[in-house]
């Protein structure tokens, strides 16, 4: 059965910076971008954006560093404002390397709990939004109110991938279809039966959108996905929906739990020119 090409359209916005209504801008930027939603698209737009507009912007200066915050910023070569910050949001501390904690937040392998500090004024800081399934959610919910029309929504995010370089795309939250397609059972173009495959649709959708929405000063923080294939669905979802327990990832239980008992020790640095250089240790 042939489908139609996938078709991703950015949106401008405008640049926020405080506490907004987030709905009446979506509907505004589409309207004024000459593009109608259709049901069955799905509308990906940015956590930050989302986050501000929740006014989940902290001024640094406002947060009172713990003990605990202190330690770990002196270790890790971090400001101390953005250690607490990230020991109050994240769910998990694993550990970190300079400048960086390894976290879980939100279902998300994460580094510093999500916290961002790019395209907002110095000084400040943007967290995850409070409760990023409702957020998703409500915005389907007044999208279909307001313009009668039945779409997917995804709350976009950008994250490093475990050993390569350059962040990706990453649904922080999904509302209307289930982020997850469970390819179990099915048979591949050999007669095989796939055992463990289950696509993370919610996530590739996300990848499309980073494309034209960007990182940093596109201004473009809503696209339209049209014809991903989704099945919109009426259905509560969360977290649990589409994440592991970090016990069971991995990345994480590999280079915990599940260390080789003699592995070869690195160290990595900087090489001083536009990537690092590794460097084995003796024995």
């Amino acid at each position: 059965m042939s489908r139609k090409p996938l078709m991703v359209i950015p949106v401008e916005a405008p640049v926020q910076h405080t506490a907004f209504d987030l709905h009446e801008t979506l509907i505004d930027a589409i309207h004024r971008s000459g593009e109608t939603l259709q049901d069955g698209d799905v509308l990906a737009v940015s956590s930050k954006y989302t986050a501000i507009s929740e006014g989940r912007v902290i001024m640094l200066d406002s947060i009172v560093v713990g003990d605990e915050a202190k330690q770990l910023a002196e270790r890790y070569k971090m400001n101390p404002k953005i250690v607490q910050l990230v020991l109050q949001e994240a769910d998990h501390v694993f550990g970190g390397i300079p400048g960086f904690l390894l976290t879980y937040k939100e279902g998300i392998l994460s580094p510093n709990a999500g916290i961002d500090r790019s395209n907002v004024p110095n000084g400040f800081a943007v967290l995850f939004p409070e409760e990023p399934y409702q957020s998703a959610a409500n915005i389907r919910r007044v999208l279909r109110e307001r313009l009668q029309v039945d779409v997917g929504v995804i709350l976009t995010d950008s994250w490093l991938m475990p050993g390569r370089l350059g962040t990706s795309g990453v649904a922080l939250a999904t509302a209307g279809f289930r982020p997850i397609q469970d390819e179990r059972g099915k048979i591949d173009l050999f007669g095989n039966p796939m055992q463990v495959t289950q696509r993370g649709i919610a996530d590739s959708i996300c990848v499309c959108a980073q494309m034209v929405m960007g990182e940093t000063a596109e201004a473009t923080p809503i696209a339209i996905v049209r014809h991903a294939g989704v099945e919109l669905v009426d259905i509560e979802l969360s977290a649990q929906d589409v994440a592991i327990p970090w016990q069971m990832c991995i990345y994480v239980e590999s280079l915990t739990n599940g260390l080789l008992a003699h592995p070869e020790a690195v160290m990595v640095s900087p090489n001083g020119h536009s990537g690092y250089e590794i460097k084995r240790l003796e024995r």
